[in-house]
């Protein structure tokens, strides 16, 4: 199973726009940091997590010539803004499925009406076929087997995915015990960490290595990263030995 990093940025990517943070003016390609995503592949199955505005750019980037269906985390733009650019893979392939929980998948209707209309139907517009994701209710993809993540991120629910011996979070600032024993023996934990000093909605770095500590992953990695954070190359060397910050088009076999 490979896993490819299309974004690592949190809700503004890095840089920011009108910017002067030094982070921000970075030469280093590792704090250039796109919206959130990743891709998981394995045999001939393709799945990504989210698709936020950069979409298309990271599809692009990483050369992904197919997509079975996307995992929804929650509904925030930054995670859902690119749905548009899907339509490439439906002109190849047809309607996307999306997995999500319902009241994400309402939540699109409303925004993206266009891609859910039935009646006088524009051509050419995105189509999906929906999947509602529920709390302990385990799912196919592909020839494997997705298992929800409750978290939540600050009052909103939101899922991550454990799929084999890697999981995804992101945007987590509390998880209940239950949840974390569906974590268990895993090789690989992809988790948010937002900055150094705390946030009212995210974990912040210490908050991830003490997830990660109770957790027990054999690696980890660090995503939706702010400018605030600091210098990729710098954070790293401060980090446990199995922990790594995650970056743009990074791609790890498992």
């Amino acid at each position: 199973m490979k896993v490819y990093f299309l974004g690592t940025g949190t809700s503004q990517g890095i840089p920011i726009i009108g910017s002067d943070h030094p982070v921000c003016k970075s030469a280093d390609a590792k704090d250039k940091r796109l919206r959130v995503s990743a891709w998981l592949s394995w045999d001939n199955h393709s799945f990504v997590f989210d698709c936020g505005p950069d979409f298309r750019q990271q599809m692009l980037v990483s050369n992904c010539q197919q997509v079975d269906g996307i995992l929804f985390t929650h509904e925030h733009a930054d995670h859902t803004a690119g749905i548009d650019d899907i339509r490439p893979f439906n002109f190849r392939q047809g309607p996307m499925p999306i997995y999500a929980h319902q009241r994400v998948i309402e939540n699109l209707k409303r925004r993206f009406d266009y891609v859910f209309e039935t009646v006088n139907r524009y051509p050419g517009a995105p189509s999906v076929c929906t999947f509602e994701v529920q709390n302990n209710i385990p799912f196919s993809v592909g020839n494997k087997t997705a298992i929800p993540i409750n978290v939540m991120h600050g009052d909103l629910q939101v899922f991550g995915y454990r799929i084999d011996d890697f999981a995804y979070l992101t945007d987590v600032k509390t998880i209940e015990e239950s949840e974390i024993q569906k974590l268990k023996g895993l090789k690989v934990l992809v988790v948010n960490a937002l900055r150094e000093e705390p946030h009212a909605t995210h974990f912040n770095l210490q908050e991830a290595l003490d997830f990660i500590t109770l957790v027990q992953p054999e690696k980890a990695y660090l995503t939706h990263i702010s400018h605030h954070l600091g210098f990729h190359e710098e954070v790293q060397k401060s980090l446990p030995e199995n922990v790594f910050i995650a970056y743009d088009n990074l791609e790890i076999t498992i």
